[in-house]
């Protein structure tokens, strides 16, 4: 196996884990939108509050492993994201500041402000990220310079907005296991209805997004590799045993076995890109692979041991973080 195949399953890797961590972030946060009482909403935030920066180093982690193995990719996806990445930074700290900062503010008037900031900065990422992941699928126009040449608004075609929905959905029925799972009483049973839910949004949303990829021919090299087929099967039965748990009352393998699906979810978009990171709708041949915009093989592999130095401990944080708080939350939600 080369360096530049092994940065490429490090970096899907690193977006499997944030996708599971601070997937269920984002559900909650969205989740909280739809629940009247104020107790509850402040319940959704002290369950996400002592994980949810944690969690978020793993999207830096990933950022980060793009720019070091791969900068030419970096380069081109920031600037045709641009404005996108802005909206996304800004309900990311928006979401930030209202888990960190409710209860300093007294007033109501701060403190619904704050409850719909969390809200909202959970809403945007979770259709953002798979407004992104749609793109970069259908392929973004970039030249042979690697420069992106397209609008923002290119950014938000049919097939895009449907990926949008589908990690929202994906997001939410994560979001609503976790909060099950950190809740009582009438808030665990609320969580577990829009579980069931956002189960059937999910998988509705996941044929439409297969089909419409299907017959964009934009599953063409996944087709081929036996392993697609694998981690479809994967998918499959993990999703089918998660709902079948849920119904069963038991939220804890639900909630496993969904972070399967997401992980196999993120290997499948992995398979149908390979080798290519950003196809190019312009030409195959402007494509931005592993192989040609990559970083040099001695970076590659100094930076493979600075990770793998790294790693275990950042690994080992986040599991005491998530053993220490293990029981469920409060009700209500105080400063922290």
């Amino acid at each position: 196996m080369d360096l530049n195949l092994i940065w490429f399953l490090l970096f899907g890797l690193l977006v499997a884990v944030y996708a599971v961590l601070d997937g269920f972030d984002l559900g909650v946060g969205v989740l909280s939108l739809f629940l009247p009482r104020e107790d509850d909403r402040k319940t959704c935030m002290a369950a996400v509050a002592p994980v949810w920066d944690g969690n978020e180093v793993w999207l830096v982690t990933a950022g980060a492993s793009l720019f070091a193995a791969f900068p030419p990719v970096y380069a081109s996806v920031f600037s045709g994201f641009y404005l996108a990445f802005l909206l996304l930074l800004a309900a990311l700290i928006a979401r930030a500041v209202s888990i960190e900062f409710r209860n300093v503010l007294e007033a109501r008037p701060w403190r619904r402000a704050f409850d719909l900031a969390f809200g909202l900065g959970s809403l945007l990422p979770a259709v953002l990220f798979g407004v992104a992941v749609g793109n970069v699928l259908r392929g973004l126009p970039i030249d042979q310079a690697g420069d992106f040449r397209g609008q923002f608004l290119d950014l938000l075609n049919p097939f895009s907005l449907l990926f949008g929905l589908l990690s929202l959905a994906m997001f939410l029925v994560h979001g609503a296991l976790y909060l099950s799972l950190k809740t009582t009483g009438e808030l665990k049973a609320m969580a577990t209805r829009h579980a069931k839910y956002a189960f059937v949004a999910f998988a509705v949303l996941w044929l439409a997004t297969i089909v419409a990829a299907y017959v964009s021919d934009l599953l063409t090299a996944a087709v081929t590799r036996p392993l697609s087929w694998v981690v479809l099967a994967v998918l499959v039965i993990a999703f089918a045993a998660s709902r079948i748990f849920l119904a069963r009352g038991s939220l804890g393998s639900a909630f496993i076995a969904f972070s399967v699906v997401i992980i196999a979810s993120v290997g499948l978009v992995g398979l149908a890109l390979y080798p290519n990171l950003v196809p190019s709708s312009l030409s195959k041949d402007f494509s931005l692979d592993i192989y040609h915009h990559s970083s040099s093989p001695t970076t590659l592999l100094t930076m493979l041991v600075i990770v793998a130095i790294g790693m275990p401990f950042i690994i080992a944080y986040t599991s005491w973080v998530y053993y220490v708080f293990r029981g469920p939350a409060r009700e209500g939600y105080d400063a922290h």
